[in-house]
């Protein structure tokens, strides 16, 4: 199956503003008050917008580097699972095939007593896991 991606140039406004065209917008169903995430890649000089659907007053940012190997993001998924952490975005990619790779996640806790601190402690007791940070999400609105 080919995937549909739409393009286009747009220009940021004296306020920093982005309008994203509307033949965008009416395609991935967004629309006026819909919240959105930004992820900005500074190495790669990259943004990545995504819809969301929630208005959760924590949503938090985990990257993690871990063991290249069958498994690895299964154990990591499922101590997701256990902490009742929802997956809204993720992006995984090997570093160094055969030892270690990168994911990216943003999660909303079912939780809302588990603090970043906790879900920090409970991932980097993985065997698989190298580093682990977590922050919240910044919430502009």
């Amino acid at each position: 199956m080919v995937s549909l991606k739409l393009s286009s140039v747009v220009k940021i406004d004296p306020k920093g503003r982005v309008t994203i065209p509307l033949f965008i917008r009416e395609s991935m169903d967004i629309s006026e008050g819909r919240y959105m995430v930004l992820i900005a890649d500074v190495d790669k000089k990259e943004m990545i917008l995504t819809p969301i659907t929630t208005k959760n007053e924590e949503l938090y940012e985990i990257r993690v580097e871990l063991q290249d190997k069958p498994g690895a993001l299964a154990d990591l998924t499922k101590a997701f699972l256990d902490m009742k952490l929802d997956i809204l975005i993720s992006k995984c990619s090997t570093i160094k095939r055969g030892e270690i790779g990168e994911c990216t996640m943003i999660v909303e806790p079912g939780n809302k007593e588990i603090k970043p601190e906790d879900i920090e402690k409970k991932i980097s007791e993985l065997p698989v896991i190298y580093m682990v940070s977590v922050k919240p999400v910044e919430k502009n609105f």
